[in-house]
């Protein structure tokens, strides 16, 4: 699900190739409210370029057409097992896909696919298809928490199929919250990625990624910052767990939304960053301090709000703790430590001195002067500088891509070449 190839010109980013560009992904929904959501996964399936075959069980119908799916995907939907001319339809089905997802899956279906029934299309789609297969429940709490849910879930994970845990939240009208909702259609889409993607140096491997900025109180109501939105890190944390990987992002306060797959950790402050990232950089294999904690704090945090008629004249500075350079002894060995380098002078030298100083294995050069680089953009224009002397400028690119290029310098780093 790679989207990090890509033509350039004149300078500027053009439109990425789309990640699933003509995979085949057979797309199962079963009558519940959710269904609604199917229809735009199915959507964003195609936009990604993907050829989505749809298979709409009976119940399905009720809620949703299968003209609505026809406009979206621009492919025949299909709906019974057995019509003239398609006595074969499941087994065609079956073979092509290259991934089947059910989404929603019923309590019923679950049961029905539990126990091998081939007695619609969709079920015995699953009898007849080697493709791997994700189950996207949804139904109300109590049919999820009954026994014999949680026995064909078992079950199905014993059979090799992959089950998401519904969200939690608003369930239908009157019957409040719970476990039982059907994840986004955005986070179903992350997992599909995930299904998707071939093995690589990442697999299986435990990455650990910095985001965000930290903030540095000043007093109970202010602080001090920075522009950093964490865009970058949770897009190089997101590719990281797409690839196989298992991935956990200490974040400082985020304005974007956080990757899908990640183990969260937030922080506030550098100190607070510096703690977490010590105790789990043991066992890491790979560290990415994409975050732009703060250089500097007030010397002295005021017990009560700093009042404008008697705001002091200056604010004294304390250096905050270099991450790298303070746990540069809990590294694992063997493991690959990357750093960013956000400069304004003399790029080039200064990313080499931290390179050295910090012990890298690479680090990621950003000009903060360029247009459409640095904080609070969705592009980048990155220069990466390894240990070995190596220097490969990039374009521009969207924070996917260079998140992606910088995970293939990653993995061959990983495999020793």
């Amino acid at each position: 699900m790679r989207s990090n190839t890509v033509s350039f010109r004149d300078g500027a980013v053009e439109k990425p190739v789309r990640p699933l560009d003509r995979r085949r992904i057979l797309l199962g929904v079963t009558g519940g409210i959710a269904s609604y959501k199917s229809a735009w996964l199915a959507r964003i399936l195609t936009q990604a370029g993907a050829e989505v075959d749809v298979v709409l069980t009976r119940s399905a119908q009720e809620f949703v057409g299968a003209v609505t799916f026809e406009a979206l995907t621009g492919r025949r939907v299909h709906t019974a097992i057995l019509e003239p001319g398609q006595a074969l339809e499941h087994i065609k089905l079956a073979r092509a896909a290259e991934l089947v997802v059910i989404a929603p899956a019923t309590a019923d279906f679950l049961s029905r696919a539990a126990a091998g029934r081939a007695d619609d299309l969709l079920a015995a789609i699953l009898l007849a298809t080697t493709a791997p297969v994700l189950f996207v429940p949804a139904m109300n709490d109590r049919m999820w928490a009954h026994p014999q849910t949680r026995a064909n879930v078992v079950h199905l994970r014993e059979l090799g199929y992959r089950v998401l845990e519904p969200d939690v939240g608003e369930l239908a009208v009157g019957e409040g919250s719970g476990p039982g909702r059907m994840p986004e259609p955005e986070t179903v889409f992350a997992h599909i990625g995930r299904l998707l993607e071939p093995a690589t140096g990442l697999t299986g491997k435990r990455v650990l990624v910095s985001a965000g900025p930290t903030r540095e109180a000043l007093d109970p109501v202010r602080f001090i910052s920075n522009r950093s939105s964490g865009r970058m890190g949770i897009a190089i944390a997101a590719a990281a767990w797409r690839r196989g990987a298992n991935v956990t992002l200490v974040h400082g306060p985020l304005t974007v939304r956080p990757p899908t797959g990640a183990l969260l950790v937030g922080v506030e402050s550098a100190q607070d960053m510096l703690r977490e990232i010590a105790e789990r950089l043991p066992e890491a294999d790979v560290l990415i301090m994409a975050a732009a904690p703060a250089d500097f704090r007030p010397a002295e945090v005021a017990g009560s709000k700093l009042k404008k008629a008697s705001a002091p004249s200056a604010v004294p500075l304390a250096a905050t703790p270099d991450i790298l350079v303070e746990t540069t002894g809990a590294r694992k060995v063997g493991s690959i430590i990357v750093g960013f380098a956000l400069e304004t002078d003399e790029p080039i030298a200064n990313a080499r001195g931290k390179l050295a100083r910090k012990g890298l294995d690479l680090v990621v050069l950003n000009d903060a002067r360029e247009s459409g680089a640095g904080f609070e953009t969705e592009t980048n224009r990155v220069t990466l500088l390894a240990r070995d002397g190596t220097m490969s400028e990039l374009p521009l690119m969207t924070k996917d891509q260079v998140a992606d290029a910088i995970l293939d310098r990653v993995g061959g780093l990983l495999g020793g070449h």
